[in-house]
């Protein structure tokens, strides 16, 4: 099975991936990965997802081969180039901007490809926030998800889990950061303090260049005040790399709502589900 994103999942197949990832935390690590190679492309500034992957797959006893993602941008087609690595390698695990090189990998391969992130979205990263809030907030498919930010790929999977999972997602940016969906789970706002009070979990991205001017970080930046203006027993989970006095301010992170650089324990975790999970459906 691929994992490419989050909404060619159903919330039943989800469900499965977090159980087996529970399984995966609580015991010692079982070599379920012997005698197979994962195929990995990662840039060399991959640091959190990179670091899990490789060693979430040296823990359950598997081998990887590393490239850089440029090695796919050669002018060999995609489809021909999995064909040959499907003879040595028992799985692709592909960090690249452009996701449609990850589709055509995977319109052609016998092996599963798996997103470790591109420009458009993220879906390891999201579904490993889930699953930690999971382990913390049994009602957390019940709670209010706000994203303060413009649109990009770390919004635009949580939008994709909201779909799935029935989560109820809030929006907040300027106007025309709509990510521009018929979505029931999706509501856009213009207005941060408006969606505060109905807020559980905020969740930011770090900012392009365009928007890091006074006048956006004055009425967008997550700060301490606006998140005791939130629902009680709030969390702040920033997506790294995040940066203080931006997105976020460091009054904001230095709180208790911070949901703290522990709280990405379980991504190793998450990723070594997805990739079993894969080898086996």
């Amino acid at each position: 099975m691929h994992f490419l994103n989050i909404d060619s999942l159903t919330a039943a197949q989800i469900l499965e991936i977090f159980d087996l990832t529970d399984q995966l935390r609580s015991r010692t690590a079982q070599p379920l990965l012997q005698g197979k190679t994962m195929i990995l492309f990662f840039p060399d500034t991959s640091l959190r997802t990179r670091v899990s992957f490789e060693k979430g797959i040296r823990d359950l006893g598997g081998d990887y081969i590393t490239f850089p993602p440029q090695t796919l941008d050669k002018r060999e087609s995609p489809g021909d180039m999995i064909r040959y690595l499907e003879n040595w390698g028992d799985a692709v695990i592909v960090r690249h901007p452009n996701i449609t090189k990850l589709e055509e990998l995977a319109a052609h391969a016998a092996i599963p490809v798996i997103n470790a992130m591109t420009a458009h979205n993220h879906p390891c990263e999201i579904l490993a926030d889930l699953y930690a809030l999971r382990c913390s907030r049994e009602n957390y498919r019940e709670l209010t998800y706000t994203f303060a930010g413009p649109a990009g790929n770390i919004s635009r999977t949580w939008m994709e889990a909201a779909k799935v999972l029935n989560l109820n997602f809030k929006h907040v940016c300027t106007a025309g950061q709509e990510l521009g969906t018929e979505n029931a789970n999706y509501n856009f706002y213009t207005s941060l303090e408006q969606v505060l009070p109905e807020s559980d979990i905020l969740l930011t991205d770090s900012l392009p260049e365009s928007f890091l001017n006074e006048e956006y970080i004055t009425r967008y930046q997550i700060t301490l005040e606006r998140m005791r203006q939130a629902r009680p027993g709030a969390l702040l989970n920033p997506c790294p790399p995040f940066f203080r006095n931006e997105e976020v301010s460091e009054d904001a992170i230095a709180s208790p709502y911070f949901a703290g650089f522990g709280f990405k324990k379980s991504l190793i975790y998450l990723q070594q589900a997805i990739l079993v999970y894969s080898l086996t459906h």
